[in-house]
C-alpha cells in the first residue's frame, strides 16, 4: 500500500496557499485547505487527517486557540505544525502549550515543511501501529492485523487489512467511497465494482470467522462498522 498523507492546510494567505498546493501536488499527498478556523473545524469534524499545518495569524480565531480546540473540543491527536512569523521563544512556548507538535517560522523553505510533515507522519503512524483499535466489542490490532470479537478472531491481510483499519479509525463515523479508493489506489482511476468486490470479500471473511459481516453499506455514500453486539 502506498503511504498517502492526508494533509489539512489552514492558511488565509491566498498566494502562500497556492504555492503550497503546487508544491504538494503529487500522489504522496491528499490536500484540503481552509482559510479560517471555522472552515478548519468543520473539515476536521468530518474528515481524518494525518497532519495539520496551521497558520497562527488567522482571521477571527487565532491559530493558538484553534490548536487548543482541535485537541480539547474535537479530541484529535493528529500532528499539528504551526507556521508563523512570530519567532520569540514565548510564542513557541504558547504554541506547544496549546497542543502543537512542531513550530516553523516564516519565511521557510517548502522542502523543510515537507520534511517536517513526513517526519511527524512517520512518528504518528508508528504509534498507531501499536495501538489497539476498538469499535464497541470489536477490536483490531494494526501491528498484528488481528480482529477479535468475543472469543473469535481473524487475521487479515492485503486490501482487507487496509480497509478494516480505515473503518476502525473512523468508527463510529462512516468512510466514503472516495476515502477508501484513495487509500487503496491513490489517484488511479478504478471502477467502483472493484471497490465493492474488496468490501464484499472483507465482509465474507468477517462473517465466516467472527459470525458477523460488521460492515454496513450507506448507499451512495460509503461504509461504516456496525457491530450487532453493540
Amino acid at each position: 500500500m502506498r503511504d498517502v498523507i492526508r494533509l489539512l492546510i489552514v492558511e488565509d494567505n491566498a498566494d502562500l496557499s497556492a504555492n503550497l498546493a503546487e508544491f504538494f501536488e503529487s500522489d504522496e499527498y491528499v490536500l484540503d485547505f481552509a482559510q479560517d478556523g471555522l472552515v478548519a473545524l468543520h473539515l476536521l469534524a468530518t474528515n481524518e487527517y494525518d497532519v495539520i499545518v496551521l497558520d497562527v495569524m488567522l482571521p477571527g480565531v487565532s491559530g493558538f486557540t484553534l490548536c487548543q480546540r482541535i485537541r480539547k473540543d474535537l479530541g484529535s491527536s493528529a500532528p499539528i505544525i504551526l507556521m508563523t512569523a512570530k519567532d520569540q521563544i514565548e510564542d513557541k512556548a504558547t504554541g506547544f502549550e496549546h497542543g502543537a507538535d512542531d513550530y516553523l517560522v516564516k519565511p521557510f523553505h517548502l522542502r523543510e515543511l515537507a520534511m517536517r510533515i513526513q517526519s511527524l507522519h512517520r512518528r504518528s503512524a508508528q504509534q498507531v501501529q501499536g495501538h489497539l483499535l476498538r469499535a464497541g466489542p470489536l477490536t483490531y490490532q494494526p501491528g498484528t492485523l488481528e480482529c477479535t470479537l468475543g472469543d473469535k478472531s481473524l487475521l487479515l491481510s492485503g486490501r482487507s487489512a487496509d480497509i478494516m483499519q480505515l473503518l476502525m479509525r473512523a468508527y463510529p463515523q462512516m468512510v466514503t467511497y472516495d476515502q477508501i479508493s484513495q487509500l487503496l489506489w491513490g489517484d488511479k482511476e478504478v471502477e467502483s465494482q472493484t471497490l465493492r468486490t474488496h468490501v464484499y470479500l472483507l465482509r465474507k471473511q468477517l462473517q465466516d470467522a467472527l459470525g458477523d459481516p460488521l460492515i454496513k453499506t450507506l448507499h451512495g455514500r460509503g461504509y461504516r462498522l456496525q457491530v450487532s453486539q453493540e
